[in-house]
């Protein structure tokens, strides 16, 4: 898409709008049709065999699947295939694992599964160790808990003092055994001069597990206990434990990065005046230019008036350090857009606000680009623009000398948070639930810091978590523009469909919508003496009610009870996923969100397990008549 000429005549590309003073607010633009890329690609980790590792004794294999047995100490069982790496280690064969490529700064996302009372670690280089331990419900963590930062050691120290530097997570993220979690780690090598002296310490950048940040920021000072080398270097291979319990992972991948970055060369900047607080421009010469300069940044927030109207042009040279991919990423309050070689990269020309995020990917050439940059701030509220950049071995980061998360970091909003105290708490609000805004939703937190989010328009679950309640920033913050409240913690989403629809039998397709053969109707919901809620709804002719509480025999999970008073057979999902298994005593395992429903408490009812759609269901068919079903939600 050529650009004709960028000081006389700015083309409009996805508008049709008149160059008058338009405050209308777009939410929405084009490229959003098409799903967008946000993030290049990672490496991924081979898993179809061991290729991708140094050769190791046979405590270590390739397999299909595996399921861990929640009763029985670091108890395995696998079927054949490939894409999940296992270790199960033995007197004779427990050998730590090294991957055949080196790393420095490295940013690595797996899946990790660790059955009963089961202890490993992750070393990176080979030296410093991410633990990886049966965690679940523990309350007082220390290094030595899933995601902490294990200790380093010293032989000569007095006992009960050789270990010192360990960091513990900064809360307790873990799922239970034998369910799938998600760690993403960013990891930065330590640096030497050209000597080979150290001059920059090992660093764990950000630590998160199944979405919740455990580290940030936290400076290792050399090897952790039982590192495979006691010297510092600048690159080194992943290590996995291999001697200590038995443990399975998949979805392994990374990305190298080094020390790169765009260059801004012979860049102009012009200021020009809004009063007329136009929205979309179509011509730059129509506008009173301020001032003219020549800079080395981009720092449009630092350049603009909190309670101007203008519009900042920036045109010059942008130095390409590698020839490959680039990923740009958008979003402004207001209005902007980018050029590069000629090429429109990103159009926001209207009036957006940051909640908008726009990407677009790119290949360049090593070596300088022409740009052009336009940025439009035609109100004194609004205030707001963000760029940022990914390339080949380079990690993404804002191109801004100054970034709006830098102006947010110096004067930080004081979170607003619900918290529970001595009895339930419910709140209404809007929820995001995989992607998809609901406006009828209210979530509950119980007394044993266990929650849970209902949509009142379907009377459906959908999500639960545990320890803190609801952030509601986003509703009480000023104006209150998003009206979301928002789980403290990792959340498991249920799949969001109708909980209840009348099929004629097992393989009918289960409806997504309600729609004028299936009537929904809610009949509110009171507290009993404890203040726990049950929500009551009727669909078509059946009358139903739920009743959510802690459960009894497990360290963390939800017992749903749900009375039904039907004149004719109704059925209920219980749960979708991309894979669901029955394990023994009517319980089954959710892969996508990965955890487990227990059934065992119905006796008379036996959920079926089906595929549709390229997804799996359970389903259980409840008769006519008045029924109690009641479940186990575990995570």
């Amino acid at each position: 898409m050529k650009y004709l000429s960028f000081l006389t005549t700015i083309l409009i590309i996805y508008f049709t709008v008149s160059c008058t003073k338009d405050k209308k607010l777009v939410n929405t633009f084009p490229e959003e049709k098409k799903k967008q890329i946000e993030a290049l690609p990672f490496t991924a980790l081979d898993l179809t065999d061991m290729n991708a590792f140094k050769p190791v004794s046979k405590n270590w294999n390739i397999v299909g699947d595996v399921v861990a047995n929640r009763t029985k100490k670091q108890a395995f069982s696998a079927s054949e295939g490939t894409g999940v790496l296992l270790n199960t280690p033995q007197k004779e064969t427990k050998e730590h694992l090294f991957t055949s490529f080196e790393h420095g700064d490295i940013e690595l996302e797996f899946d990790v599964m660790m059955p009963l009372q089961s202890n490993s670690g992750i070393y990176f280089q080979g030296r410093y160790e991410i633990q990886l331990f049966d965690s679940w419900g523990i309350e007082n963590l220390k290094h030595s808990d899933i995601g902490g930062i294990y200790q380093r050691w010293n032989n000569d120290a007095e006992k009960g003092k050789e270990g010192y530097e360990g960091h513990p997570p900064k809360l307790n993220a873990a799922k239970a055994p034998g369910l799938w979690q998600h760690f993403n780690i960013l990891f930065r090598a330590p640096r030497f001069d050209d000597a080979g002296n150290k001059i920059k310490n090992a660093q764990f950048e950000k630590v998160i597990l199944n979405g919740m940040l455990l580290h940030e920021n936290i400076e290792v000072f050399g090897p952790t206990r039982s590192s495979a080398f006691n010297d510092e270097k600048a690159m080194g291979p992943l290590m996995i434990q291999g001697d200590h319990g038995a443990v399975a992972f998949k979805n392994m991948k990374y990305k190298l990065y080094e020390s790169k970055a765009i260059g801004i060369k012979s860049t102009s900047l012009k200021t020009y005046d809004n009063p007329n607080e136009i929205t979309v421009i179509k011509t730059i010469d129509s506008f009173n230019k301020i001032s003219e300069i020549k800079t080395d940044s981009i720092s449009p927030m630092m350049r603009v008036d909190r309670n101007g109207r203008n519009i900042l042009t920036y045109s010059g040279a942008l130095s390409i350090p590698d020839s490959g991919d680039y990923l740009f990423e958008m979003k402004v309050n207001g209005g902007t857009f980018l050029i590069i070689n000629n090429d429109t990269i990103i159009n926001l020309n209207n009036l957006f606000r940051s909640d908008t995020t726009a990407f677009k990917k790119v290949a360049l050439k090593k070596g300088d680009v022409s740009y052009k940059l336009l940025y439009n701030k035609p109100f004194p509220w609004y205030r707001g623009f963000d760029l940022y950049v990914e390339g080949p071995n380079m990690q993404r980061y804002s191109i801004q000398k100054t970034s709006l998360d830098d102006l947010r970091k110096q004067k930080p909003i004081k979170e607003i948070t619900l918290e529970v105290k001595d009895q339930p708490i419910t709140q209404r609000s809007f929820i995001i639930h995989k992607g998809e805004k609901r406006t009828h939703c209210i979530s509950v937190g119980l007394t044993e810091h266990l929650n849970y989010t209902l949509d009142l328009a379907t009377g459906s679950l959908l999500q639960v978590w545990n320890g803190a309640f609801l952030r509601t920033t986003q509703m009480w913050h000023s104006r209150g523009q998003h009206q979301t409240g928002e789980p403290i913690g990792f959340t498991i989403a249920s799949h969001g469909d109708l909980d209840f629809a009348y099929l004629e039998n097992k393989n009918d397709e289960w409806p997504k919508h309600l729609n004028e053969d299936l009537s929904f109707k809610s009949l509110g919901y009171e507290f009993d003496d404890k203040q726990i809620p049950k929500f009551s709804f009727k669909i078509n002719d059946a009358e139903i009610s739920n009743i959510l509480i802690a459960s009894k025999d497990e360290k963390r999970g939800l017992n749903r009870i749900i009375s039904i008073n039907s004149q004719t057979p109704i059925w209920h999902k219980i749960a979708g996923g991309s894979s669901i298994k029955a394990l023994p005593n009517n319980t089954y395992i959710i892969n996508n969100e990965s955890y487990y429903i227990d059934f065992s408490g119905n006796k008379n009812l036996k959920p079926l397990i089906r595929h549709s759609h390229g997804k799996d269901e359970l389903l259980v068919k409840i008769p006519k008549g008045e029924s109690t079903i009641n479940y186990d939600i575990i995570w």
